[in-house]
């Protein structure tokens, strides 16, 4: 057997390519649409239209929905997969070895690519609150000829530095700038929701109705739930020129709204104290109740048989004035149980009331609806913990505030406790804080994944001074993401002495977004020889093994906080990634000598863990005394049942 090799061009050492992925879908449900084009499969435009009919195929330029200049690049870009990786930061993390949230820093068009093979169908919550379009600078302008080199010149981690240019109100290209920077970012977040996933998407009216029309093309428009109102202030400024603005919006999409029945919270404290406050006999198993009339509004001519007698507290019957919500046989099944209330009028007449427990048949509290405005929760919150947690309000411009994020962390996932929450535009890490601080509230296993772009912070800004200073005086690079990090880092220690007894995952691992450790071929065309000679090592220069490690879980599709367990084989460091389905030994020698006991001892080690399913095993190519050595270890494994075996 011949160990495959994955070059840089490789599908294992690229992200999801969803071009392909929906061109195979495609080919699945129609063959006959796909056809060779100049650059490969390509699309018969002639069968669609003869598959679905001519009206309902169109190309003309008057056609319904939102366009501009550049929709089409944008839309392109969101196929076309990354090449870059992620490089872990244990030495930045927090309790990494057994953390499962995410701390990503990086331009989030390359990391949602990176993500797609891994996480796609897993992010039950995405909330963005991405930068309003308000005429400053924009730190997103994304060149997509090499979007990793100019990722790494825009955060000035390479010489040079890419400059950051004002998006004012007076150019031409105000709105499809943001429109360009956000469609992309949209349509590559959806694919990695679940089907019964939801997005937030916080906005002012600058861009609301825009980004509601192209969520309306992404998400469809039959899944737009709501367009949230949060009433930001609880007073006016003198700074508007006509209305006072009090409020902002937070559109609301779910990847299929099909796939939800309902969206409930748990009842507020507030509501309990006041509304249930009725205890009868069954309150140790029901909770207290509150009342609710059984008499319908309706006439009796509407429905008749909803007129009957039912019995009376004094051994008597009584009948509605008009007539029953409930039909005879449910009526009398709640009599019987103890479901329904008599109250005696002054007058001597009797009244029937359902009794609505906090408790359900299950024994759960009950649920209610989520209200589509948000009031309570003021902006000047967020300032508070801003100066509670650095002492300056100015470290962050307007972060939103944890409580507001812990409410649509509570609408979308009051059902599932163990769901998985995204923010790609982190910010002030408030999302990551108020996942743990929801945790903490009702014993939660949510996890997170933030992504930040670590922009630099300028000393000498009014606005960005104070954050650029903190970094200083922590001894860290003047970047937003290490504010974002910090913030988690103190939001932990705030939430565990605030609840001692929570052993929840308050932890978080860094990843760094960076250029693949898998060398491209790029030749100089003045020094062949050279070229030949530098490429003998496949991997670049500088990087780790738990770099090569992570990059192939990335590209294979694993999660990022998957288990690791390491042991010596033959004196070889070996790793086994998820009990077994990955077995990756990347040092930097195997001799000829070493390959019989690695290999059993790998062989061994597999069947020790009960590995179900396929085992891929990966080693450096470059490692290998020769090819004898490597063809050898590749049949041993393949004899034991590891068909998978690849190099790099």
């Amino acid at each position: 057997m011949t160990m495959q090799k994955i070059e840089a061009n490789s599908p294992e050492a690229q992200s999801a390519d969803l071009l392909a992925g929906n061109l195979a879908q495609l080919k699945a449900l129609f063959p006959e649409l796909i056809t060779e084009g100049a650059s490969g499969p390509a699309i018969n435009v002639d069968v669609l239209k003869a598959l679905i009919g001519d009206q309902t195929v169109t190309d003309a330029d008057e056609k319904y929905g939102l366009n501009w200049h550049g929709k089409k690049k944008a839309r392109q870009i969101a196929l076309t997969p990354s090449t870059g990786t992620l490089r872990p930061s244990p030495e930045e993390s927090v309790d990494w070895e057994t953390t499962r949230n995410l701390m990503i820093e990086g331009d989030n068009l390359e990391v949602l690519k990176l993500l797609q093979k891994s996480y796609a169908g897993k992010v039950k919550l995405i909330y963005i609150d991405p930068p309003y379009n308000t005429g400053k600078d924009f730190v997103y302008p994304d060149n997509f000829q090499d979007n990793i080199k100019n990722y790494l010149e825009l955060t000035g981690q390479t010489e040079g530095g890419a400059k950051i240019t004002s998006n004012t109100d007076a150019s031409g290209r105000f709105h499809t700038d943001w429109l360009n920077m956000l469609y992309p970012r949209l349509k590559l977040a959806r694919s990695l929701l679940t089907d019964s996933g939801l997005l937030f998407l916080s906005l002012d009216d600058g861009e609301v109705a825009n980004a509601r029309k192209i969520c309306d093309e992404i998400f469809g428009e039959e899944n737009f739930v709501d367009c949230m109102v949060w009433k930001k202030r609880y007073g006016g400024g003198a700074k508007e020129k006509y209305l006072v603005t009090l409020h902002e919006y937070i559109l609301v999409y779910a990847k299929s709204l099909e796939d939800i029945s309902e969206i409930e919270i748990p009842l507020s404290e507030a509501s309990v104290e006041r509304y249930y406050t009725l205890k009868d006999e069954y309150f140790e198993e029901r909770g207290p109740y509150r009342i609710h009339p059984l008499e319908a509004m309706k006439s009796f001519e509407d429905r008749p048989n909803l007129c009957f007698p039912i019995p009376s507290p004094d051994g008597g019957s009584f009948y509605p004035k008009r007539q029953w919500r409930w039909s005879r046989e449910r009526m009398d099944e709640a009599i019987s149980n103890g479901q329904v209330a008599f109250i005696k009028g002054r007058d001597g007449t009797w009244t029937a009331h359902s009794k609505q427990y906090l408790k359900d048949d299950s024994g759960e509290t009950r649920s209610a609806k989520a209200f589509s405005i948000i009031e309570g929760i003021y902006t000047q919150a967020g300032t508070n913990e801003t100066v509670e947690m650095f002492g300056d309000a100015r470290a962050f411009s307007f972060p939103k505030p944890t409580l507001l994020l812990q409410k649509l962390i509570e609408i979308a996932t009051s059902s599932d406790k163990d769901a998985l929450v995204m923010d790609f535009f982190a910010g002030s890490g408030t999302t990551g804080h108020a996942v743990i601080a929801q945790n903490a509230i009702d014993s939660g296993n949510r996890r997170y994944i933030l992504v930040q772009l670590p922009e630099p912070l300028d000393e000498d800004s009014r606005e960005q001074s104070v954050g650029a200073n903190l970094c200083k005086k922590l001894g860290k690079p003047l970047r937003i993401s290490e504010l974002t990090k910090e913030r988690l880092r103190r939001a932990r220690l705030k939430i565990k002495g605030e609840n001692p007894l929570f052993a929840g995952d308050t932890g978080f691992r860094v990843f760094k977004l960076d250029t693949s450790n898998i060398r491209a071929w790029s030749p100089k065309s003045n020094d062949l020889k050279t070229s030949l000679l530098d490429h003998l090592e496949h991997l670049e220069t500088g990087r780790g093994s738990d770099d090569i490690l992570y990059e192939i879980l990335l590209k294979l599709g694993l999660d990022l906080c998957v288990p690791i367990e390491r042991r010596e084989i033959a004196g070889k460091q070996v790793n086994s990634v998820g009990a077994g389905v990955l077995m990756a030994c990347l040092v930097e020698s195997i001799k000829a000598a070493e390959v019989e006991a690695l290999a059993q001892g790998i062989v061994a080690w597999r069947k020790e863990q009960g590995t179900v399913g396929d085992t891929t095993a990966v080693f450096r190519d470059s490692a290998f005394e020769n090819d004898v050595a490597k063809s050898n270890l590749a049949a041993i494994l393949e004899q034991h049942g590891i068909k998978q075996v690849r190099s790099l």
